[in-house]
């Protein structure tokens, strides 16, 4: 929270098994994402695209709409309005996990979140090239190689390189989940 991209590069050094010098190689870059498509096989696209409209279309009838209505010169209501930025954690470690991202972010797509931020302890592209993949096929705005509590701090607080976000979700070990913990208020989670 106080030293920003310094601390970040620390931590993604010290907990996540990456060794960094520039904030900017944590971007996962338009090199990176034709790298993953390179390792993933079409049946695992057409696969991925297959769940992607499934969820989609059962994400569009969970949607909730604005009603109002007007009695004795009142008028009462609700208005559904979608955040604008949201942070997903999807682990990662020794396996890829495409499902955690289309779980997550296809619903916030269907509901109108303008940008969806992802975070992920990606060391090599070739062991995360699926989810990567689902990853832009869902339209995520940016992908980050950082994973545990320092990348929910990140998402929480933003950084110069990492921007701040309106609510955290996903999945991720004793670490992630207490730091959701910690951020909760100061940022919505799930």
């Amino acid at each position: 929270k106080n030293k920003g991209d310094k601390a970040l590069i620390s931590y993604i050094s010290k907990f996540d098994n990456f060794k960094i010098k520039n904030i900017k190689e944590i971007i996962i870059s338009k090199k990176d994402i034709t790298k993953a498509y390179e390792n993933v096989s079409k049946i695992q696209i057409t696969n991925l695209k297959k769940a992607i409209k499934r969820i989609t279309n059962f994400s569009k009838k969970q949607l909730s709409s604005s009603w109002s209505f007007s009695k004795d010169n009142t008028t009462l209501g609700e208005k559904i309005t979608p955040i604008n930025s949201v942070g997903v954690y999807v682990p990662g470690g020794k396996a890829s996990y495409p499902s955690t991202v289309l779980m997550n972010t296809i619903p916030a797509k269907v509901a109108g979140v303008k940008k969806i931020f992802m975070v992920s302890p990606i060391n090599n592209i070739e062991d995360h090239a699926l989810a990567i993949v689902a990853a832009d096929l869902c339209g995520v705005n940016e992908i980050f190689r950082m994973g545990g509590a320092h990348a929910i701090a990140s998402l929480a607080y933003g950084t110069k390189n990492v921007p701040a976000v309106d609510k955290i979700v996903g999945p991720g070990n004793i670490y992630v989940s207490l730091a959701k913990k910690i951020v909760y208020g100061d940022v919505g989670i799930d």
